[in-house]
C-alpha cells in the first residue's frame, strides 16, 4: 500500500491524462463494436481499473483497442445474426464469450504461459496489425459518407422475399416440437404467416440489410450505394475531425488531438443545430451487471465461439505484453508477464459482466501516462475512475457526439496502427524463396497472407494459417541451413581445430561426421544419405555431435537406422561429445547401449581419437 502511494502526484496526472486520451477512443470503440458508446465505456472503466490493480505492469493503461475491437466486431456480428439480428437477445451470448476470453488469459498467466508470446513471428503480427488497420478503415465508410443501409429503401426492398422467408422459418421453428415436424405445424404455421404484418416483413428486411453491408466485403460491395447517397454534412464532419486530429498534432501533442477533434466537431454540429446522426444514447447511471448472461446461459449458443473466445485471449495477451515491452523501455524495468495476463483477464472478466467490451494494454494512453508522471498502478486505476465520473456527470451531453466524428476518430486508429515498419522493409528483405520462375521474400509471403485473409476471411483463420506457414518455412530452412552444415566429409577435409594434423593412415581408417545443429525431422533426409557416402576404406565413423543441442523423435529414428546399417555393413561408429538431451532420447530406445557401448561414447575428440589408434587394427 506505501507503494501505491509513493508517486501520487505523478501518478493522479498520469491517470487523468490518460483518462483524456481514452474517452474519444473507448466511444468509437464501442459504437465500431456494434454494442454502441456505453460498451466502450463500460470496458475502458473496468479493464484499466482491474489489469491495473492485478497486472504486472505498473504504468499500463488498458482498455478496448483496435485488434481487440476488429475480432470483437466479428464475435458479436456473428452472434446477432444467429439472433435474427435481435442485440438483446444476442447480447447475453456475446458476454458469454467475452467473459471466456478473459477466464482463459488468466488461465494463460496461471499456468505460466505469458513467456511463450514472444515466439509469435512478426511478419504474422505485422500482416494482422494491417489487416487490423485496413478493416477498421472500410468499415468506417458508411457512417463517415452518412450511409445508413436501414434507410436505404431501395436498398431494403430487395431483402423483402428474403425477410418473408426468414419470418416463416422462425414460426414454422416455434411450432415444432421435440424436433419432430408433423402436419400439424405447418398447418399452424400458414395460419400465422398471413398474420405477418408489413411492420414486421420491414423491419426483418432492415435488418437483413444492414447485415449484408455490414464487415469489410458488405462496405465493399455496397460502396456504390454510398457514393449515390452521400450525406455531405456527415462527410464534412468527417474530414473536419480528421483535419483536426493530423493538424492540432502540429501546434502540440500535450493535449490529445482526438478529445480537442471530438469537442470542436461536437460544438459546432449542436452549436448551429446541424441535422446530424448522433451516437446512441450513453446511460448515466452507475453501470449495474448484466446478469441474465447467467441465467440465460446455453452452452449450445457458445459452442461455435469457443476458439473465438481463445483467440480473443491470445490477441489481448500479445497486444498487452508487447504494449509492456514499450512501458519497460521507457521506465527502465521489468514486467511480469504471466502476472499481466491474470490482470488483464480479471479486467475483460469483470468488464463482461458489466456490459463492456473486452481490450488490451493500450500502447499510446501507456505512453501518455508516462510522459505525465505515471509510475505505479494506481495511475492505471484512476483513469478508470476519471471514466467513470465522466460517465456519471457528462453521459447525456456524450449523447450528442456526432456517429461521423467517431467515424473520422475511428479512421486516424485504422491509419496508425497499420505497421508500416514492416510494410516499408518489404523491399529490402532478401528473396529467399523459389515458387516457379518467380523469386519471393518468405516473410513478406506470410505477412502478405495473413493481412489479405484477415482483411477479406476471417481474423481467426488468418492467424492460424500465418502460424502454421511461417512454420513451415521456418522448418524448411532451418532443416536446409543444418544439412548444409552438417557436412558429410571423408577425411576431415573441412576439418575442426582439433582434427589437424590427421596421419594419412588415420584418414584412410576413419570417416567424420560434423553435426552442426538440431537434428530434426526437417534435417533428416540429408542425414539418412551417411551409409550411401562412406567409402570402402573407412572402417571406424566418428559421429561428432558436439553442435548438436537437440534431437526430436524423427532425426532419433534416424539416427538408429543410420547405426543400423554401420553395424550390419561391419563399420564401427564412434560418438563425440553427445548433449544431455539426445543422450537421453537414445537410452530411452535403447540405442544406448544396445547399437553404441557406452565404450564407444566419448567426451571430447582426443580421447577418441586415441581409442582409434590403440584399436585400428581390430577393425
Amino acid at each position: 500500500m506505501k507503494n501505491l502511494f509513493s508517486n501520487l502526484r505523478g501518478d493522479l496526472f498520469g491517470g487523468i491524462t490518460a483518462g483524456i486520451v481514452a474517452l474519444p477512443l473507448a466511444l468509437a470503440f464501442g459504437v465500431a463494436s456494434g454494442l454502441g458508446p456505453d460498451a466502450g465505456l463500460y470496458g475502458a472503466i473496468f479493464i484499466s481499473f482491474f489489469a491495473a490493480l492485478f497486472g504486472g505492469t505498473p504504468t499500463q493503461i488498458s482498455g478496448p483497442t483496435a485488434p481487440m475491437t476488429a475480432l470483437s466486431t466479428v464475435v458479436i456480428a456473428g452472434i446477432i445474426a444467429a439472433n435474427d439480428g435481435d442485440v438483446d437477445k444476442a447480447l447475453p451470448a456475446i458476454l458469454i464469450v467475452f467473459l471466456l476470453a478473459g477466464i482463459i488469459q488468466i488461465g494463460l498467466g496461471g499456468l505460466g504461459l505469458g513467456k511463450y508470446i514472444r515466439y509469435i513471428p512478426y511478419p504474422v503480427v505485422s500482416g494482422f496489425m494491417t489487416a487490423i488497420g485496413l478493416m477498421i478503415i472500410i468499415s468506417q465508410f458508411a457512417p463517415s459518407l452518412g450511409y445508413n443501409p436501414k434507410e436505404d429503401m431501395e436498398f431494403v426492398q430487395k431483402f423483402e422475399p428474403q425477410a418473408k422467408q426468414s419470418i416463416l422459418e422462425n414460426i414454422l421453428e416455434d411450432e415444432t416440437e421435440d424436433g419432430v415436424l408433423v402436419l400439424e405445424d405447418f398447418i399452424d404455421a400458414a395460419g400465422k404467416g398471413s398474420l405477418i404484418s408489413s411492420t414486421e416483413i420491414l423491419k426483418e428486411s432492415q435488418n437483413l440489410a444492414a447485415k449484408e453491408a455490414s464487415g469489410v466485403i458488405g462496405s465493399i460491395k455496397t460502396f456504390p450505394r454510398m457514393i449515390q447517397n452521400i450525406n455531405w454534412l456527415e462527410l464534412l464532419l468527417t474530414l473536419g475531425t480528421i483535419f483536426i486530429i493530423y493538424g492540432f498534432k502540429r501546434i502540440t501533442t500535450k493535449i490529445p488531438s482526438s478529445l480537442v477533434a471530438l469537442i470542436v466537431m461536437t460544438v459546432i454540429a449542436v452549436g448551429f443545430n446541424l441535422n446530424y446522426a448522433s451516437i446512441e444514447e450513453i446511460p448515466t447511471d452507475f453501470p449495474m451487471p448484466n446478469l441474465e448472461m447467467f441465467t440465460s446461459f446455453s452452452i449450445d449458443s457458445i459452442s461455435p465461439y469457443i476458439l473465438t473466445a481463445l483467440t480473443l485471449a491470445l490477441l489481448g495477451a500479445i497486444d498487452s505484453l508487447l504494449t509492456s515491452v514499450v512501458a519497460d523501455n521507457m521506465t527502465k524495468t521489468k514486467h511480469k508477464p504471466n502476472r499481466e495476463l491474470i490482470g488483464q483477464g480479471i479486467g475483460n472478466s469483470i468488464a463482461s459482466i458489466f456490459g463492456g467490451i473486452p481490450g488490451a494494454g493500450a500502447t499510446i494512453r501507456t505512453v501518455v501516462n508516462i510522459n505525465a508522471g505515471g509510475k505505479t498502478k494506481l495511475s492505471g486505476m484512476i483513469a478508470g475512475v476519471m471514466l467513470l465520473v465522466v460517465l456519471l456527470g457528462l453521459g447525456s451531453v456524450a449523447s450528442q457526439i456526432p456517429q461521423s466524428v467517431l467515424a473520422g476518430i475511428l479512421v486516424t486508429v485504422g491509419i496508425g496502427v497499420m505497421d508500416y515498419k514492416g510494410l516499408k522493409a518489404i523491399s529490402s528483405l532478401p528473396k529467399d524463396l523459389k515458387m516457379g520462375p518467380l523469386k519471393l521474400s518468405s516473410e513478406v509471403l506470410i505477412m502478405f497472407t495473413v493481412m489479405m485473409l484477415a482483411t477479406f476471411w476471417d481474423l481467426i483463420y488468418a492467424v492460424g494459417i500465418g502460424l502454421i506457414f511461417a512454420s513451415l518455412l521456418f522448418m524448411k530452412k532451418i532443416g536446409e541451413l543444418t544439412a548444409k552444415k552438417s557436412n558429410i566429409t571423408p577425411l576431415a577435409e573441412e576439418s575442426w581445430a582439433d582434427e589437424k594434423g590427421l596421419t594419412k593412415e588415420l584418414k584412410e581408417t576413419i570417416f567424420i561426421k560434423h553435426i552442426n545443429g538440431p537434428l530434426f525431422f526437417g534435417s533428416t533426409s540429408e542425414f539418412q544419405q551417411l551409409a550411401k557416402q562412406i567409402p570402402s576404406s573407412a572402417s571406424i565413423i566418428v559421429i561428432r555431435m558436439d553442435r548438436m543441442p537437440y534431437m526430436d523423435q524423427s532425426g532419433l529414428y534416424a539416427l538408429e537406422d543410420i547405426l543400423v546399417d554401420l553395424r550390419g555393413t561391419g563399420k564401427i561408429p564412434l560418438l563425440v561429445n553427445v548433449q544431455n538431451q539426445p543422450r537421453f532420447f537414445m537410452e530411452r530406445i535403447d540405442i544406448v547401449p544396445d547399437l553404441i557401448p557406452e565404450k564407444s561414447i566419448f567426451e571430447n575428440f582426443e580421447d577418441c581419437l586415441q581409442w582409434v589408434k590403440e584399436n585400428k587394427h581390430k577393425s
